[in-house]
């Protein structure tokens, strides 16, 4: 069976991915999720991103923007990849996950109260 056009950029961002050594997987609603929610999640050292994969010139449902906004406002990295901007995702989330002022927690601190 041949794969989609949608299926070859999911392929390789998923490459893009492993290269960074970034955590992710595809959430499957199955009825009991959110709906509209990315082709892809993840994190990338400690830094949370969604990713909406599309092929030629589709775009992103109403619904599905509005998770991307909404991570976006609460300060994770919302992408829209297709053919033409593969390359984003090395760029995009090596570059934000370096520029960001987010919170570190010391876990042993945070557990044990040292």
């Amino acid at each position: 069976m041949a794969m989609t056009p949608e299926a070859k950029v999911k392929k390789k961002v998923v490459a893009h991915l492993k290269t960074l050594g970034a955590y992710y997987f595809y959430p499957v609603t199955g009825g009991y999720g959110k709906s509209g929610v990315p082709d892809i999640i993840g994190c990338y050292e400690g830094k949370f991103f969604g990713i909406e994969c599309k092929a030629g010139k589709n775009k992103p449902t109403p619904l599905q923007e509005k998770n991307l906004n909404d991570i976006k406002l609460n300060h994770g990295i919302a992408l829209v990849i297709n053919e033409t901007n593969i390359d984003d995702v090395l760029s995009e989330i090596g570059e934000q996950i370096h520029n960001t002022d987010q919170l570190e927690i010391n876990f042993e601190e945070f557990v044990h109260g040292i």
